[in-house]
């Protein structure tokens, strides 16, 4: 009778711990979140405050005028990132525009028209060449595309495209279109496979509505499933840039290392990742390294106004299809 009686309160109570070590656990998991996403954000103003206290001495020294002064000379002390910020938008720039279209056609042609045999294991390849080294990349670029672009395509395109400012000039094989190059070959991968992710998962109903109305494989492809998978393919452009612009080995290898603004693409150049790889132990002035570390501080702008503008222009096109950013 005892066993009967006690059976429903040792139920409720093992209930009640139950609840109680549940809201416990949810509590912990909450806090826990917050605290990780607390901590990037942390970490990211962190570092910012680190560089503009290591930047100050350059920041009092040179004022606004050192982002449009080209002049770097060590040896007088007086610095000016133009010539950096040129190279770095134009190698990313042409980076992009060729990764960009590059990697959404193969992401393309894997997702909607290639047989599984040859789609998976040209997405095997693809996916495996996000993980080669930065500085694999430098050694091909400078010892196999360089020279190639040198003696073979340069030569062509100045050929027929000599009278644009952008193709005149010398040639010397490693410039700014070998570095975008190089770039592109890096960061298509990274396009490529989340392009193609994001085009996988756009509901079949989609593409069996657009073809029951008459519409072509590609004229779905092209109206109906790039629309749709349109934000996040614009999310993975950014991502692929963010590496672009802060790439530092493989643009160092090819870019030429000359702090000189060109219209030329064949002309050398520079980069702010590549001037600080390069100059930092040489440094011999606390200006000096204040002026590389502010170079990195404009490196950590620009990506921050590039993800930004990202972020807006995906807001935006959620908007505009009738979902929540």
């Amino acid at each position: 009778m005892s066993l009967e009686l006690d059976s429903p309160r040792t139920v409720e109570v093992s209930q009640r711990g139950l609840t109680a070590r549940q809201a416990i656990a949810d509590r912990v998991f909450r806090i826990g979140l917050v605290a990780a996403t607390l901590t990037f954000v942390i970490l990211i103003a962190g570092l910012f405050a680190e560089l503009v206290h290591g930047s100050w001495e350059s920041l009092v020294a040179f004022g606004p005028k050192f982002l449009w002064s080209s002049e770097w000379n060590p040896v007088t002390n007086h610095f000016g990132a133009l010539p950096f910020i040129y190279g770095t938008v134009v190698s990313s720039a042409i980076a992009i525009l060729v990764a960009g279209v590059v990697g959404i056609a193969a992401a393309v042609f894997l997702a909607e028209f290639a047989p599984p045999a040859v789609a998976r294991p040209i997405s095997f390849f693809i996916e495996l060449l996000a993980a080669v080294p930065s500085v694999v990349f430098g050694l091909w670029g400078l010892f196999v595309l360089a020279p190639f672009l040198g003696s073979t395509v340069d030569p062509f395109i100045q050929r027929y495209l000599g009278f644009l400012p952008m193709f005149s000039g010398g040639i010397y094989g490693i410039g700014l279109l070998t570095a975008g190059l190089l770039l592109a070959l890096m960061i298509v991968p990274t396009v490529a496979a989340i392009a193609r992710d994001l085009i996988q998962a756009v509901p079949n109903e989609l593409r069996e509505a657009s073809i029951s109305l008459g519409a072509t494989r590609w004229e779905t492809v092209v109206h109906v499933v790039l629309p749709s998978a349109r934000a996040g393919i614009v999310g993975a452009c950014v991502l692929a840039l963010g590496r672009a612009l802060g790439e530092t080995i493989a643009a160092t290898m090819v870019i030429g290392n000359r702090p000189a603004i060109s219209a030329s693409l064949f002309a050398p150049s520079y980069t702010l990742s590549s001037v600080i790889a390069n100059e930092f132990t040489e440094a011999t002035s606390s200006l000096y390294l204040s002026a590389l570390l502010e170079l990195g501080l404009i490196l950590f702008v620009i990506s921050f106004i590039v993800n930004g503008c990202a972020r807006i222009l995906m807001w935006s096109m959620l908007r505009s299809q009738g979902r929540r950013p």
